[in-house]
């Protein structure tokens, strides 16, 4: 069992986060905010992969009035991703943004802080302190020596104490380096210090194995260590795909589950069908499905019952036959390669039909 240490709770529109609280699935779109209709298309591609909050780019005026209308047609809860210029955060909270990202050190004097934090209480959006160890201040490198974990926390903490001394405490926190161990590293030494809810992610993780290998060995670390609060899996992808690979990650840990687990044999010299395709098409038509099942695809008819016999239905394939079977025991036999997968695909309905009418 994994013991998830206790955090403060907020929440991002209605998402909580933090508290009692599941892990939350974020991403963040790749799209010019300042196109509507593109941005809105992406977050509902992600909203239905199964993305609770979206993070947007606001770069300027003109995509922070853009959020009006994003926000209004959003399925989910949006967070405005602001760099250095303190008015376009009070620009994405009039818009009626769900929450910010945005360092408070970093956007002026002690009046542009007071604006920001002034308007965030009044409309209840929490602040996201996102520490980056490719960006830290010169006299926190030079005092470290280089971006480190300490440096990393010692960087949000000033941040904070800029938002408790005008006691404001929505805030949740980012300590994101490329580096697995010092990503690791940080989040430990931050939860020793404060009880903000923790955004976990390994940042420039890489294309879609490497970063999806580095966020998994990152991510599932933490996750077992009992920290994080919500994630992004950074990929240099298509951001509908983090969303995916962060929900197997968290159903791998038996934290949450969305969708069939799909487990596959690796193929071998007895294996007698294109069993790679199999498991890729199957994979592809169960992509909207939402029901938790578990589905197997297996290259051997002799073995791949028995081997698979925990999975609510599945599938083994041999020379121009093969059998679908439910819980290890055969249902039904296919003959001809070209009737696997529409075969399966059809008892698979049959299966969520009946476990969708209990």
């Amino acid at each position: 069992m994994i013991n998830r240490k206790k955090t403060r709770e907020l929440f991002i529109g209605n998402v909580g986060i933090g508290g009692d609280n599941p892990i939350r699935v974020q991403s963040m779109c790749n799209t010019d905010t300042r196109n509507v209709l593109t941005t809105g298309t992406q977050i509902n591609a992600l909203a239905e992969a199964g993305c609770e909050i979206v993070r947007v780019a606001v770069p300027d005026e003109e995509a922070a009035a853009a959020l009006v209308e994003i926000r209004k047609n959003s399925p989910v809860p949006l967070i405005a991703d602001i760099h250095f210029d303190y008015r376009l955060a009070l620009a994405a909270i009039d818009a009626g943004i769900d929450g910010l990202r945005i360092n408070p050190g970093n956007i002026g004097g002690e009046d542009k802080v007071d604006a920001v934090v002034s308007a965030a209480k009044d409309r209840r959006v929490p602040i996201r302190i996102g520490v980056n160890g490719g960006s830290l201040d010169k006299a926190l490198l030079a005092k470290y020596g280089g971006p480190t974990p300490e440096a990393m926390v010692e960087s949000a903490l000033e941040h904070v104490a800029l938002l408790e001394k005008r006691n404001f405490h929505d805030i949740k926190i980012s300590l994101k380096s490329s580096s697995v161990l010092n990503t690791i590293a940080a989040y430990k030494l931050l939860s020793e210090k404060v009880d903000y809810p923790q955004h976990v992610g390994i940042t420039e993780a890489g294309t879609l194995v490497r970063g999806a290998v580095k966020s998994a060995v990152g991510l599932g670390i933490l996750f077992w260590e009992g920290l994080g609060d919500t994630m992004r899996v950074s990929l240099t992808h298509d951001p509908v795909a983090e969303v995916g690979v962060a929900w197997e990650i968290l159903r791998a840990l038996g934290l949450r589950e969305r969708g069939p687990e799909i487990v596959s044999c690796p193929t071998c010299g007895r294996t007698e069908i294109n069993l790679i395709e199999l498991a890729q098409q199957v994979e592809e038509n169960l992509r909207g499905v939402k029901d938790v099942f578990t589905v197997a695809v297996m290259g051997c008819v002799v073995n791949g019952p028995g081997e698979a016999r925990e999975a609510d239905i599945g599938i083994a394939g041999g020379r121009d036959l093969g059998i679908i079977f439910r819980k290890g025991e055969v249902v039904r036999k296919i003959r001809g390669a070209e009737n696997l997968l529409p075969e399966f695909m059809k008892e698979i309905e049959s299966f969520l039909e009946e476990k969708r009418g209990k």
